[in-house]
């Protein structure tokens, strides 16, 4: 499988180039964009070949922004090794000095939760916001015995940290073939015995009923598969969401009283947000 790559660099502006590149990010990837490299000016973006057209650039509305100016090339990427590209760049990370996220080569720092993840192409290695605030949130709850759902799983990390916690099963689902397998090395990796990882999207909920769910995707996704969350949560279940702006919180809040789930936590950490909500049903 071949993929395109987009290298943008910024080259001038009046926005700080951390949220340039955070708002380009989460354009992106509402377009298909698969899986990005952040670097100090600037950003690498991948997307399949087969769903890539030129056109897509024309709805990322940050490229036409009066505030920043970026310049970038677009390449075909053949398949590469990306566990070795990933290594050049990845550092660990410690949230709350509880939790370390560290590939298989990095020193185990000996922590409460230790997490080893290499994740090829797939979002999702605790270095970006969202994932940082999800793992936040699954700090302050207790998961014993529970019955857990990560959507929209990427590299599993996530449905990880939930089965340490002491999850009683968890379901991982990605609608990507790259972090359905990259979700299964990682389970297998970290010794997990109750997560059972799936290829698909929300139809697959059918008949679950979940005391947990994360769903740490894009806006458009969430507020799309809002009754979905909902109907598949026990009556006073917890929603943790992500994978939007402080700007997105209204319409999602909205979204989320009217499916009768009341906001009972916000974090946010550099623009982002992780909402948790308490199903009332």
């Amino acid at each position: 499988m071949n993929y395109i790559g987009c290298f943008f660099k910024i080259d001038s502006g009046s926005l700080d180039i951390q949220t340039a590149i955070d708002i380009l990010v989460a354009e992106l990837g509402q377009v298909g964009f698969e899986s990005f490299t952040e670097n100090p000016d600037g950003v690498e973006a991948y997307i399949q070949k087969a769903d890539w057209n030129a056109s897509l650039l024309d709805d990322i509305q940050i490229l036409q922004s009066e505030e920043v100016t970026f310049s970038y090339d677009v390449k075909e990427i053949e398949q590469v090794n990306w566990n070795e590209e990933w290594e050049k760049n990845f550092e660990p990370i410690v949230v709350a000095d509880q939790v370390s996220v560290r590939a298989p080569f990095h020193k185990n720092p000996g922590l409460q939760y230790d997490i080893v993840i290499e994740p090829k192409m797939s979002f999702g290695t605790g270095h970006h916001e969202t994932t940082h605030l999800m793992i936040q949130h699954l700090m302050e709850l207790d998961l014993h015995g529970k019955k857990v759902l990560d959507m929209g799983c990427g590299t599993g990390i996530l449905a990880i940290f939930a089965e340490m916690k002491g999850a009683a099963s968890v379901d991982a689902i990605d609608i990507d073939n790259w972090c359905y397998e990259n979700s299964l090395e990682n389970v297998e990796r970290n010794n997990c015995h109750h997560i059972s990882v799936f290829e698909g999207d929300s139809s697959l909920l059918k008949s679950s009923a979940y005391d947990v769910i994360i769903a740490n995707i894009n806006r458009n996704i969430l507020l799309q598969d809002m009754p979905v969350y909902t109907d598949s949560l026990k009556e006073n279940g917890i929603l943790l969401l992500s994978g939007f702006y402080t700007e997105d919180i209204e319409k999602i809040n909205a979204s989320a009283e009217t499916n009768g789930l009341k906001q009972d936590k916000k974090l946010t950490r550099n623009n982002w947000v992780g909402l948790k909500y308490v199903n009332l049903h």
